[in-house]
């Protein structure tokens, strides 16, 4: 189900005034006129339908509304069950990271860090200041579309050392943090519902650029409490790699239950809802 994403708060009465590119949207895109609800999410993951009172000198004012409540039995898990999922991305060449950044917010990934590995081929600091309003732009569209209740942030892009020092203050925060590491090499004999099996709080996960990680870099990684992974006897792309790890991570997460149940439970003939 389409959302549109907030990025204003509501007055008094829960009135809001959209202007603009977002007016665009909702009446010239969306086509929606005077009297007409629309399902949108506040800051923070709130969601809420909004009941348009106005659409005057090219100005929506609408209204707030209390969003109805999922019906008891619904098989839709809500979105704050999941711990927040985060993605250190190696900075790849041209215009991969548009598309890592919009996969990830339509995965409901929280928080994406670029950061310049060893063999990125993009500085940091290029252009960081419209590449910022690019990804967020592109995350708010990704949301809408996806209907993803998650908040995604994107950081600046930032240099290797910064974001292990990053990864620290974060570790700071969570009580049962975890960060994976994807390699192509069989470095240690782990497995994904091995490392989320303690249900983590918190969930990072570290992709390298073309070319992967330098043995440096993945050292470094390791001593500050990442643990590598291989996924599968194929190398993948960096922005494939990127959607694969959040999609198998989330899966897990999500399912945790039926993993752990009993062999009856889960070979039984009969169908059944978990």
């Amino acid at each position: 189900m389409k959302h549109f994403v907030l990025q204003v708060q509501p007055g008094e009465g829960g009135i809001i005034r959209l202007y603009e590119k977002d007016y665009h949207y909702l009446i010239h895109v969306r086509r929606l006129k005077s009297g007409m609800s629309f399902d949108a999410i506040l800051s923070g993951g709130t969601e809420t339908k909004i009941r348009i009172l106005s659409t005057k000198d090219n100005i929506l004012i609408g209204q707030c509304l209390e969003k109805e409540k999922t019906q008891p039995g619904s098989l839709l898990p809500a979105g704050n069950l999941l711990p927040p999922i985060a993605l250190f991305q190696g900075l790849p060449r041209g215009a991969k990271m548009d598309l890592i950044v919009r996969q990830a917010a339509e995965a409901g990934v929280s928080l994406v860090v670029p950061f310049k590995s060893e063999y990125s081929q993009t500085a940091p600091g290029k252009g960081s200041d419209e590449k910022i309003k690019r990804w967020e732009r592109i995350i708010k569209e990704a949301r809408q579309q996806s209907g993803s209740v998650t908040e995604t942030k994107v950081l600046p892009p930032c240099g290797f050392d910064a974001l292990l020092e990053y990864w620290e203050s974060l570790k700071k925060k969570y009580s049962r943090p975890i960060g994976i590491i994807l390699h192509q090499e069989p470095l240690e004999n782990g497995s994904l519902h091995g490392y989320l099996r303690n249900d983590p709080d918190f969930v990072t996960l570290a992709v390298g650029p073309e070319g992967g990680f330098s043995s440096g870099e993945l050292t470094k990684f390791i001593e500050t409490g990442f643990r590598p992974l291989l996924m599968g006897n194929t190398v993948l792309r960096t922005e494939t790699a990127a959607l694969y790890g959040i999609a198998a991570i989330r899966t897990i997460l999500l399912e945790s239950k039926a993993w752990t149940s009993g062999p009856t439970e889960l070979c039984s003939s009969e169908p059944r809802l978990i």
